[in-house]
């Protein structure tokens, strides 16, 4: 099954904000997610719905609705700021 990528309106801006070659490495990062969502290396956040998925310094948060095929993207932010 393919899910389709959700970016949520901040998500949308921080990644707008990003370097051009992070903004690259996030974004092929997120076309793998089509196809596998929970691929190896994926850590579900205690306390959390979400996932994590660390790309370089960066990080994504996001969680997965099987039944719709959706993966919902919430944050996209440096790993010093994403958590608090």
């Amino acid at each position: 099954m393919k899910y389709s990528i959700v970016l949520a309106r901040s998500a949308e801006k921080e990644l707008k904000l990003l370097p051009k070659f992070v903004q690259e490495q996030v974004g092929k990062h997120l076309v793998a997610l089509e196809a596998n969502p929970r691929p190896p290396g994926i850590k579900k956040l205690r306390d959390r719905e979400e996932y994590r998925l660390r790309v370089g310094n960066y990080r994504v948060l996001y969680t997965v609705n099987d039944t719709l095929g959706i993966v919902d993207v919430s944050v996209i932010e440096h790993r010093k700021e994403v958590y608090r």
